[in-house]
């Protein structure tokens, strides 16, 4: 009897136990499906922000990336590259970085993507991205001019810089060339550009060459014609994202100093691609043009950098590079072209060392740019016919250069009996084929 009481106890007391243990088992499964629970509810709601990558060793983009509130930042080019856009900058694009397509060797144009990495539409731009062979451009001009000869051809050596597309090389851009050679048949064109410099660039150029005119296109190489200026410094901190390239076009910019430095480099005459030539530039010498003039004083009061006659080396050349680098700002709209000379002028005007001519508006802006429109419309009656044929003589015994001002007058019709249209019949060179419209 008393054996069964004592497994009876035992098998209770086992029982206990076991219940017991059964209870802390499912205690601790709760317990892990709580914390189960808690975890994924963690992973739902809560937000995960990941450290930066390390930046990569490859070419980052040159490009803004636009945020509002914030100021601007820029992501380097490789030092090996030269970077040129259009002259009519594109609209910013916020929060995008604009990334270098490598195809062959060289860059031919960008991709827009966006942080996510989504795919946007591909926007074109006129100018490629070239790695350039040292020495290659130099190598190039000096032996169209044929420096390296006894007898150079070379009466006059002009430049000039176009940084558009191929395609929006036109009917007035091709009449600028005619006037240049029809006042310069012994004279030399270099245009710095990476779009005529191709096959498609040198056909258009060809009717000239078949004629006898000494005409080239060269890609512009920006690493040599900056070289050991303060150009070379400010173009090395603007490819390290250490500039800002503002709102201006930076290709509009780059062009201004692109010219200045031509210029150093070579010596010559530069002109903008609107500029007609009326008759030669032979006797001009260290020479810019006075775009308007004070009344009351008689003097100067704007400069003008869309001609300019200067002598390899020239020390006011090497002020213009200097001034560019030092106070570029790419939010101000002529600061660095016609502002630029004027502001070094008025300071050096007048010390020794600087030999240099500001001509009168008549040599190369005898019309405002307000007016530019007058010189495209014919006679509607006699006083009018009186003016316009005052105005040609005037043009025609004082000017060497008529600068058309392309943002106000690009598309006007050259009316019948207009200034324009007896000017082109005085300097054509393939008369039969000039266009009513420039």
């Amino acid at each position: 009897m008393e054996s069964a009481k004592n497994c009876i106890s035992s098998t209770s007391r086992l029982f206990h136990h076991l219940n017991r243990a059964s209870r802390s088992l499912l205690a601790l499964l709760s317990l892990l499906l709580l914390l189960l629970l808690t975890y994924n509810a963690a992973e739902i709601f809560c937000t995960h922000f990941p450290l930066p990558a390390k930046t990569s060793p490859e070419p980052a983009s040159f490009s803004p990336e636009i945020v509002a509130g914030e100021s601007r930042k820029w992501v380097p080019v490789a030092s090996s590259v030269m970077y040129a856009v259009k002259e009519e900058g594109p609209p910013a694009i916020p929060k995008t970085h604009l990334h270098l397509l490598r195809k062959s060797h060289s860059f031919e144009g960008f991709t827009n993507n966006s942080s996510l990495k989504k795919r946007r539409r591909k926007r074109r731009y006129p100018f490629k991205i070239l790695p350039l062979e040292p020495k290659r451009f130099s190598a190039r001009v000096k032996e169209f001019f044929g420096e390296n000869l006894s007898n150079s051809s070379c009466e006059v050596r002009f430049f000039m810089t176009w940084i558009s597309s191929l395609e929006s090389f036109g009917d007035r851009e091709v009449f600028t060339i005619e006037t240049l050679f029809k006042s310069h048949p012994n004279g030399c064109l270099v245009i710095v550009s990476d779009s005529l410099d191709s096959k498609r660039g040198m056909r258009i150029l060809m009717p000239f060459l078949d004629r006898g005119f000494r005409v080239t296109a060269i890609s512009p190489d920006f690493n040599f014609l900056f070289k050991k200026t303060f150009a070379e410094s400010w173009f090395e901190r603007l490819k390290r994202g250490n500039v800002d390239p503002g709102e201006v076009s930076l290709g509009q910019n780059l062009s201004n100093l692109l010219r200045l430095a031509l210029l150093y480099k070579f010596g010559g005459v530069y002109l903008d691609t609107d500029v007609i030539v009326l008759r030669s530039f032979l006797n001009l010498t260290n020479s810019i043009g006075a775009q308007t003039v004070d009344l009351e004083t008689k003097t100067w009061s704007r400069l003008n950098n869309a001609v300019m006659v200067f002598d390899k080396g020239h020390p006011l050349l090497y002020k213009f590079i200097q001034e560019f680098a030092l106070t570029f700002n790419g939010n101000k709209w002529g600061h660095n072209g016609p502002y630029l000379v004027s502001r070094v002028v008025s300071r050096v005007n007048g010390r020794p060392g600087f030999n240099f001519s500001v001509l009168p508006p008549m040599a190369f802006y005898p019309v405002d740019w307000s007016r530019i429109h007058g010189l495209f419309r014919g006679p509607s009656n006699s006083t009018d016919l009186k003016w316009l044929l005052g105005k040609l003589r005037q043009i025609r015994s004082q000017s060497f250069a008529v600068h058309l001002w392309n943002k106000q007058s690009r598309g006007l019709e050259a009316e019948d009996g207009s200034i324009i249209r007896r000017i082109m019949a005085d300097c054509c060179v393939f008369c039969n084929s000039s266009a009513p419209t420039l």
